[in-house]
């Protein structure tokens, strides 16, 4: 007699916690990362955003990185880069 194996498509939910920091009140001085997922039209959008960080909230320097392709997780050199420069990092779609 054949027998018939069912596979249950329910995944085990694993649930973790992590801590966000609150956004900066004062932003003078701060340096902002921005990571680009390499869809078209995120680096206009980046490149307005960092004027108006500059002009209007005193950003002092934008740090703008780019992930390989939008289908994989940034490198961990990358990642780490973006910690230790930036006070705040924005991740990116353009499209």
């Amino acid at each position: 007699m054949n027998r018939i194996r069912v596979l249950s498509p329910v995944g085990v939910v694993v649930k973790e916690t992590v801590a966000v920091p609150a956004m900066p009140r004062d932003w003078t001085g701060r340096t902002v990362g921005f990571l680009d997922n390499t869809k078209p039209n995120f680096d206009r959008l980046v490149a307005g955003m960092a004027e108006a960080l500059r002009e209007r909230f005193g950003v002092r320097a934008i740090v703008h990185r780019k992930k390989a392709n939008a289908a994989t997780p940034a490198a961990p050199e990358i990642v780490a880069e973006l910690a230790k420069e930036c006070d705040v990092v924005f991740a990116g779609s353009g499209d």
